[in-house]
């Protein structure tokens, strides 16, 4: 039996170091260490000692601490690879120095443990600045092996579940956050030097505001009603310009329970900032400042690059109407000229769909959307929005179908939005009530009206302007960073057990996590109840084989997936479909998957159907799913859907018969 266990441990390496960790308690060694006084850091040893040659040694003691990167035992010496804050050196450890005991117990540690080590300094004949190893200390006893060094950690939707792993192996991830703090501290320092006061607000609010965005809704024990995560921090912001304070600004989460994609994640990072006598020229001059300073901080340039396209951040950044870039270029006059059906004209022309409730002014930003938002790649400031998208700003005097608002695009993606603040209570009152006009009338992102605001308003607001900018969306510019996953730390994921699993399989799936490398979870997952399942009648018209015969049921391979811009259902494939060519389909999932998730299935596809335009972009196909209904909460049917996903053996543009 004894036999039979140490040879499952040998097989286990996380059961090897279990028994390390029971063994090193058993001698009376706390295998999770204590404080220690560290006389230098390894970055500060590596620039200090550069200077060294080929095997020269000092007398000059250190005491540092970092986790064990690589390990490599030659006889009577041992080579370890200490990573510290991102910065490695050598330790040259021998049995001469140690004693046989000690160095024993050094050649017993594992890749991942942090130590804590006393020597001193010295470069081998080989060139390598090393720690002369006299002592050491186990800091904490690492149970998981770390990923295999030369392949790392790469898989996507691991790295992000497993930040604090992704952290380790790849350096420059680690970069990455390193910059996004400097442009945080960045953006903080500037608006504090331009007399800014960093205020905070409440998380809970009562009334949804300052957005047009669908809320997380919690509930309020102590107040026993329901409260909304704040989806902006405009209007608690506005209130302290009314108490007096002249300028002020919040950096702070903001929660909108809308979809993710590359550009986009349900909790983000916004900062806010609103100036009494200020206004939308003054907030283009913050806002234009404030990148920059962000900019200089985590790149040292204006000049950057983002994903192979030059950014130019220098100078000074064009200014635009939304009418003209967007007549510009759909090559005709977009303007409250045009009747409604003209620009619902323009806009289908566009790839676009205009709903019935759409006025002159929601029509005008879709065109712009559709046409002119992609192709704004230098920084380009978009003035003049449309009264009806634009509730809490100032009508243009000149104008009172446009407001004194600006969008901020880069890349063809929105960074900041900022308005000429509106300070008439009145007219504020009118438009929170047509906000709630319109979510009577079925907008469950229109906001709702709120009192205490007006009230605040009619004690008197100075003139202000107000500006809102994305931390998330300029990190990702700052540090070329292609999806808003890569610069959260923790992002937000579908759970591991698979959505749609019971209580029986979630525990099972939850144990089987938990359980040891190697080892079977104690029960098996229950089995899926069909009984309250509907599905759509068999077609009693039948078709003829010759017919059936045309539709040219592929194999295909994800390559990429990306949620349609502006759209909350539709997801993009490109796909491999055997022909060396590309394929891309589009298909309305969202709802069910996420787009992370499917790069790399293999899935079924109708490859012959002509060429369809779905938001501007033509659809070459149909993905293949199965559709079933159950009864939801309500007792109500409720669609459910899962992709034919067939076994990745299976090579691209296999033919199905």
């Amino acid at each position: 039996m004894a036999e039979e266990i140490a040879e499952v441990i040998e097989d286990d390496p996380i059961e090897v170091r279990k028994a390390k960790r029971e063994a090193l308690i058993a001698a009376g060694v706390d295998p999770y260490g204590h404080a220690i006084k560290r006389s230098h850091s390894v970055g500060e040893l590596n620039e200090r000692y550069a200077h060294l040659e080929d095997g020269d040694s000092t007398e000059d003691a250190v005491t540092i601490a970092g986790r064990i990167m690589a390990k490599r035992v030659q006889g009577k010496i041992a080579f370890l690879e200490l990573r510290e804050s991102g910065c490695d050196i050598q330790l040259f450890c021998r049995i001469n120095a140690l004693g046989d005991g000690r160095f024993a117990d050094l050649c017993d540690l594992d890749v991942g443990d942090w130590i804590a080590v006393t020597g001193t300094m010295m470069r081998t004949k080989r060139g390598q600045l090393s720690v002369a190893v006299d002592s050491f200390e186990l800091m904490s006893k690492s149970l998981r092996p770390l990923p295999e060094k030369f392949h790392g950690l790469t898989d996507k939707e691991t790295r992000y579940r497993q930040r604090y792993v992704d952290l380790v192996m790849n350096p420059e991830v680690r970069t990455t956050f390193e910059r996004r703090f400097k442009i945080v501290s960045a953006i903080r320092r500037y608006m504090e030097d331009m007399g800014f006061y960093e205020v905070e607000t409440p998380f809970l609010h009562a009334i949804i505001g300052g957005a047009n965005a669908k809320p997380f809704i919690t509930h309020f024990n102590a107040l026993d009603r329901d409260y909304y995560l704040r989806i902006a921090t405009e209007l608690p912001l506005k209130r302290l310009l009314v108490g007096g304070f002249e300028k002020v600004f919040e950096i702070g989460r903001q929660f909108r329970n809308e979809g993710m994609d590359p550009y986009h994640n349900p909790e983000f990072t916004t900062m806010e900032a609103y100036a009494a006598f200020s206004d939308l020229d003054g907030m283009m001059d913050l806002t234009e400042g404030c990148i920059k300073a962000a900019a200089e901080a985590a790149c040292g340039s204006l000049q950057i690059e983002y994903q192979g396209t030059p950014v130019d951040l220098s100078g000074t950044w064009r200014r635009a109407t939304m009418m003209e870039l967007a007549s510009e270029h759909a090559g005709e006059e977009v303007s409250f000229k045009r009747s409604r059906e003209e620009l619902v004209a323009i806009l289908e022309k566009h790839g676009g769909h205009a709903e019935a409730a759409w006025g002159k002014g929601k029509l005008i930003s879709e065109i712009f959307e559709a046409v002119a938002e992609e192709k704004l790649i230098q920084p380009t400031f978009v003035i003049d929005h449309p009264l009806e998208i634009s509730p809490l700003a100032k009508k243009d005097p000149e104008n009172p179908e446009l407001t004194q608002r600006f969008e901020l695009f880069i890349l063809g993606h929105e960074y900041a939005n900022a308005f000429t603040e509106l300070n008439d209570p009145v007219d504020q009152a009118e438009r929170f009530r047509a906000q709630v006009e319109a979510k009577d009338m079925g907008d469950d992102e229109a906001m709702g009206f709120d009192a205490d605001y007006i009230r605040a308003l009619e004690y008197g607001m100075p003139p202000a302007g107000g500006v809102g900018i994305g931390i998330d969306r300029m990190v990702m510019l700052l540090t070329d960073a292609p999806s808003i996953r890569d610069v959260l730390l923790f992002p937000h994921m579908k759970d591991e057990v698979p959505v749609g699993g019971n209580a029986a399989s979630a525990a099972s799936s939850a144990a089987e996590a938990a359980a040891p490398t190697g080892e079977a979870p104690a029960a098996s997952a229950a089995p899926m109840d069909f009984s309250n399942v509907v599905i759509e009648p068999l077609f009693a018209d039948e078709v003829d084989f010759d017919t059936f015969s045309k539709s040219d049921f592929r194999a295909v391979k994800v390559k990429e997936c990306a949620a349609v811009p502006k759209s909350k259902k539709l997801l993009q494939f490109t796909l491999d479909d055997g022909t060396g060519t590309d394929r891309t389909i589009l298909s309305g999932i969202h709802a069910y998957y996420e787009p992370e998730e499917l790069v790399g299935r293999t899935l079924i596809a109708i490859t012959n159907l002509p060429p369809r335009k779905m938001m501007g972009i033509a659809s070459c196909g149909m993905i293949i799913s199965a559709v079933h209904e159950v009864p939801g909460e309500d007792g109500e049917p409720e669609e459910r859907l899962n992709l034919l996903m067939v076994d990745d053996r299976i090579p691209a543009g296999a033919k199905l018969y």
